[in-house]
């Protein structure tokens, strides 16, 4: 029996969706990446190539309220970004999970983005 390769089947599934998912000025990208220690969210026009807003447990006014990679962080970046978006102007986003599985703290933080006001 052949060894299941996590990564590769990440980036098989992230490939996958990378062609069906575009970001434009009137919808952006809502990209989400999560590491061991951090999660990570940016909205980004795919036509300009431009990241126009980001959020992450590493921005210095999110990092006494948050602790690691986990639910409760996601909850708080999504809030984040979602408040930084409207700022902005943007309330209508396309959501990419990056390839990881719409569970846990992608969809912790994709839930708290929408209760935040983005719409996807």
């Amino acid at each position: 029996m052949a060894k299941i390769d996590r990564k590769a089947e990440r980036k098989r599934r992230k490939l996958r969706i990378k062609y069906k998912i575009r970001g434009t000025k009137e919808r952006p990208r809502l990209c989400v990446y999560k590491s061991l220690n951090h999660i990570y969210a940016q909205i980004i026009d795919d036509e300009a190539q431009q990241t126009i807003v980001s959020a992450s447990t590493l921005d210095i006014d999110l990092r006494d309220k948050v602790k690691g990679c986990n639910i409760s962080s996601a909850k708080v970046v999504g809030e984040a970004i979602a408040k930084k978006a409207l700022e902005k102007g943007i309330d209508k986003v396309v959501f990419d999970r990056n390839g990881y599985i719409y569970h846990g703290k992608v969809k912790a933080l994709a839930e708290s983005a929408r209760e935040a006001g983005l719409k996807f």
